[in-house]
């Protein structure tokens, strides 16, 4: 098996397609350009959302400690949830969608390229519309998942929960049309030889996010569009009970949504490393088939554990024996990929690249989190540690664990992919170690103090209940995660302008996207390859190496080569633009609907009636 990778020709690393300029980037439709504004935009999301941490932590540094009042820290933990969820983990996964999956199926460009773009702006508009508002000090304040009817305008009065439960509908506009525009490029737009069990493993799992997607955003939608009424209008989804409301109503709700949306934020990651672990133990993925039908498992299962969030509520002992078992049952396929993992990196040529570093990190943190996770299986386990610190520290080594240090570990291998320079090694190791021992001092010792009574959202305690060692530790730690991030900004950037340059394939990966240019051209592929294997590059065959050998060559544009490409386009940032208005409406002026909603009819039937690309002859 080959896997050395070919000397690569001196590239230029000019951006995408021949425009260059704002303008370019405010009309683009191709996936990569899209992919880059999602990364630059979701990191700065990531780091406002650390901001908020850093606020958090050092409140509850000491005991007693008033740094902020009540009323704001309710509003810094909810939108630091809402933000790290909805603004920073998903949209980095998005990134990686929208750059990876045309490139890893053989395609040049997704389905729906004004879709995709449309998609994008909406998730920006979205952001601003839901984070703005914290430097207003009328941020939302009933926590992440927003609980009904304690978000009902009786209890929550003002317009803090109204940008929350608006912020929220459209960005799940924006995840809704990305989903469908990659369910349909991965079914439609793979290369010729490029079937289900041969796409790579991060375009399989991306797949599975966007089944998830369809099918667990509609649900959060209708709860958020019965809160609205019940905010708005004066209905009674969540409100009175002797006029017919539920309480647990939203709960149920929420969590058949909240729990396949933890699968949401991590099976990316999941897919990212199980492409950084072969690479760099230059050894196929073990156990690919069963790696895909644990992802398919975890998805499937993932619909039918939502209610070991409520065992806290009193379901009764049959309710809480089905969630505790589907819950136990939910571990088998994530401790498969596990051990495949390992399995894979076991007698391999090992390169500690940093991306591997972080790789081999969510390996073990997940496993951390994974195995707190199976703690919570059992009800009465389960209501000693709800609503405390413990469940804190569970989430974090999930989602910090696990999907932060797989976006890291895929941002560090496609680094040169997408800017065609690599990241300096040495800086990426520091920012990595320090990541990791930050991590690890904060959150951990969260597990002590949950198990000692610490409950979570409380802004302040008292002295002597043996939280304050481990709420030192933890503000200690939360402290060294700007030093690690101001590294990675350095490095990002200086790298991007002066790294060495990369070439195709600078890590000896095995997959299709590494067999063209880096950065890829416009049309990312002078000819769709035929594909006949998992990995062409390491097993392919004579047409996969001619494939490579003719999309390696560079500087023809797509003109050049007769390839028709979509049409740049300002009328998808219109459309969003106008729905963004229109929803602003509901919280000011009633005539903002009117003014936003003649702003995007207007502009989604000029949308519709312009050509997509050039027509062929």
């Amino acid at each position: 098996m080959a896997t050395t990778a070919r000397p690569a020709p001196a590239h230029s690393t000019d951006s995408y397609g021949e425009q260059s300029g704002i303008w370019a980037w405010l009309t683009t439709v191709d996936h990569k350009r899209i992919g880059i504004l999602y990364l630059y935009t979701a990191l700065f999301f990531f780091m406002f959302g650390g901001l908020e941490a850093i606020v958090i932590r050092a409140q509850l540094g000491a005991p007693n400690q008033h740094l902020v009042s009540a009323e704001f820290y309710n509003q810094l933990f909810t939108m630091h949830g809402t933000t790290m969820i909805f603004l920073a983990i998903m949209p980095l996964s998005a990134a990686f969608f929208n750059f990876l999956i045309p490139l890893q199926i053989g395609a040049r460009d997704v389905a729906f390229p004004r879709l995709n773009a449309f998609s994008y702006w909406v998730y920006l508009f979205g952001g601003i519309f839901i984070t703005v508002p914290i430097f207003f000090a009328v941020a939302p304040n009933g926590g992440w998942f927003g609980y009904a009817p304690l978000t009902a305008r009786a209890y929550s009065q003002g317009i803090n929960i109204d940008f929350w439960v608006i912020g929220l509908q459209i960005l799940g506009i924006s995840s809704l049309a990305a989903a469908f525009n990659f369910l349909t490029t991965i079914i439609n737009l793979r290369a010729p030889g490029m079937s289900l069990m041969r796409m790579p493993m991060f375009t399989w799992m991306a797949f599975i996010v966007q089944v998830l997607l369809v099918l667990a955003f509609p649900v959060i939608t209708i709860a958020l569009v019965f809160l609205l009424f019940d905010r708005f209008f004066g209905t009674n989804f969540y409100n009175t009970v002797s006029a017919g409301a539920d309480p647990l109503l939203w709960q149920h709700l929420f969590w058949i949504f909240g729990h396949p949306e933890v699968y949401i934020l991590v099976l990316p990651a999941f897919g990212l490393v199980s492409e950084v672990l072969p690479t760099y133990s230059k050894k196929p993925l073990f156990g690919y088939p069963v790696m895909v039908y644990s992802g398919i498992l975890i998805a499937v299962l993932g619909f039918g554990v939502w209610a070991h969030h409520m065992f806290a509520v009193g379901m009764g002992p049959i309710a809480d024996t089905f969630f505790g078992l589907t819950t136990m049952l939910i571990a088998i396929p994530t401790g498969v990929k596990i051990f495949n993992w390992i399995a894979t990196m076991a007698q391999g040529a090992i390169r500690y690249t940093t991306a591997m570093l972080f790789g081999i990190a969510l390996v073990a943190l997940f496993t951390i989190g994974g195995i707190s996770g199976i703690m919570h299986a059992s009800p009465p386990a389960d209501l000693q540690q709800t609503d405390t610190y413990f469940i804190v520290a569970h989430f974090h080594y999930v989602l910090f664990g696990g999907s932060i240090m797989g976006i890291f570990a895929g941002i560090y291998h496609y680094f040169p992919k997408i800017m065609g320079r690599l990241m300096d090694e040495k800086l990426g190791k520091i920012h990595f170690w320090l990541t990791f021992v930050a991590m690890n001092l904060t959150f951990f010792p969260m597990h002590f103090s949950g198990m000692l009574g610490m409950p979570r959202r409380i802004y302040t305690y008292d002295a002597g209940q043996g939280w304050d060692l481990f709420n030192a530790m933890s503000t200690a730690g939360a402290m060294i995660f700007p030093i690690a991030m101001l590294i990675f900004i350095y490095n990002f950037f200086v790298s991007r302008k002066r790294g060495e340059i990369a070439g195709p394939n600078p890590w000896g990966a095995g997959t299709l996207e590494w067999t063209i240019p880096s950065p890829p051209p416009e049309y990312n592929f002078a000819k769709i390859p035929t594909v006949t294997s998992r990995y062409p590059i390491w097993e392919g065959k004579d047409v996969d190496r001619e494939d490579a050998r003719i999309n390696s060559q560079e500087g023809k544009t797509a003109a050049d080569l007769g390839i028709v490409m979509p049409y740049n386009t300002i009328k998808p940032l219109f459309v969003a633009l106008g729905l963004i208005i229109m929803f602003c409406g509901l919280i000011s002026s009633r005539a903002l609907i009117g003014i936003g909603a003649a702003i995007m009819i207007f502009s989604l039937y000029s949308w519709l009636l312009s050509p997509l690309e050039p027509e062929h002859h």
